[in-house]
C-alpha cells in the first residue's frame, strides 16, 4: 500500500475509521524540518515491510487542527492508532526506535508472520494484548511467566501445585471485552473459567471460589483445540480497567492446566473524533507548535 499523503483534517479522521481493525502509523512531519527529511525514505520502506499496517503523513502545517488535537508539538512525531484509540508515540529521528513501536502493536500481521492464525479474530473487534499493561498483571499459581501464554509461539503457561490459575490483567484504558480465546491442549486446557472485572486488588484463591462472578464459563475441547473465541455477556464487559480469569479446574481433572495462548478481543472506549478538534488561539493560516 505504501504511504498515504493525508491532504486535509477531514480526510485523517477517515482515514482512522475506515482502518479502524488495523494498525495505523501516523508520521507528522514539516517540509523545512531536517529529521523529517531524513526520516521519510525511512518510514516509506518501513511502510512496505509491515504492509498490513496502514502508515499516513501528516504535513503540520496543512493540517494544523490535527496536529493541534493530537498534541505534537514537535517534529518528526509518529503515532500509533488502533481502533481509532492511541496506542503509543515517538518523537525524533530514530528508526530504530520507530521500528521496535511498529513491531510491538503490529498485531495479527506479524502473527501471521510467525506462522499463527488470526482467522478466530471477532469482526468488527481487536486483540486487547496492546493495552495490556504487563508489569501491572500477574499470575498466581503459574510455573512459567504469564507473558509466554499472552503471546503466540513456542512459550505457554502450567498451574503449579494443583490445576488451578489466577490470572490478573491490567489495561492501559478501559476497553470493552467482547470475547476470550484459550489455545490449549484439549486434554489439560482450563475447562470451568470464573470471570471477574474492576477488582480493587488481585484475588485469592479462597475469594475467586467464593465470589460472585461476573460471568462464568464451561469451555469445550474443541474450542481449546482449535482456538475458538469465546463469546462474552458484552453488556457486563462494557468498562472494563482489570479482568481476572480464575481457572477452577481442566478438561481432565489433572493436577497440570495448559494455556499455550491466551487472547482478550474487543475494542479499547476512548477514540478519537472531530468534536475533540479545538482550534488553538491565532488567526487560521497561524501555525503554533
Amino acid at each position: 500500500m505504501g504511504v498515504i499523503t493525508v491532504q486535509n483534517d477531514a480526510q485523517f479522521q477517515s482515514q482512522l475509521s475506515t482502518n479502524a481493525a488495523k494498525l495505523v502509523v501516523v508520521d507528522f512531519t514539516a517540509t523545512w524540518c531536517g529529521p523529517c527529511l531524513r526520516m521519510s525514505p525511512i518510514f516509506d520502506q518501513l511502510s512496505q515491510k509491515y504492509n498490513k499496517a496502514v502508515f499516513l503523513k501528516v504535513d503540520v502545517d496543512i493540517c494544523q487542527d490535527t496536529a493541534a488535537a493530537q498534541g505534537v508539538s514537535s517534529m518528526p512525531t509518529f503515532i500509533f492508532y488502533r481502533n481509532r484509540a492511541k496506542l503509543d508515540r515517538i518523537t525524533g529521528a530514530d528508526p530504530q526506535g520507530l521500528e521496535n513501536k511498529i513491531r510491538q502493536y503490529y498485531g495479527s500481521g506479524l502473527e501471521e508472520e510467525n506462522g499463527a492464525d488470526d482467522a478466530t479474530t471477532p469482526p468488527g473487534h481487536m486483540d486487547l494484548h496492546p493495552f495490556i499493561i504487563l508489569n501491572e498483571s500477574e499470575a498466581k499459581n503459574n510455573n512459567q511467566p504469564l507473558e509466554q501464554c499472552l503471546t503466540a509461539g513456542e512459550g505457554y503457561m502450567m498451574s503449579g501445585c494443583d490445576n488451578q490459575l489466577i490470572i490478573a490483567l491490567t489495561f492501559s484504558q478501559a476497553v470493552k471485552i467482547h470475547s476470550i480465546r484459550f489455545k490449549a491442549p484439549p486434554v489439560n486446557g482450563p475447562k470451568t473459567v470464573k470471570l471477574f472485572i474492576n477488582q480493587p486488588h488481585t484475588l485469592d484463591f479462597d475469594e475467586a471460589t467464593d465470589n460472585v462472578a461476573t460471568q462464568i464459563l464451561e469451555i469445550e475441547q474443541k474450542d481449546l483445540a482449535a482456538g475458538n473465541p469465546v463469546n462474552l455477556r458484552f453488556v457486563k464487559f462494557q468498562n472494563v480497567q482489570n479482568i481476572q480469569i480464575f481457572v477452577q479446574d481442566n478438561q481432565d481433572g489433572s493436577d497440570e492446566t495448559r494455556i499455550d495462548h491466551l487472547q482478550l478481543f474487543g475494542s479499547p472506549i476512548v477514540t478519537t473524533n472531530m468534536n475533540d478538534f479545538k482550534r488553538v488561539a491565532g488567526k487560521k493560516g497561524e501555525v503554533h507548535y
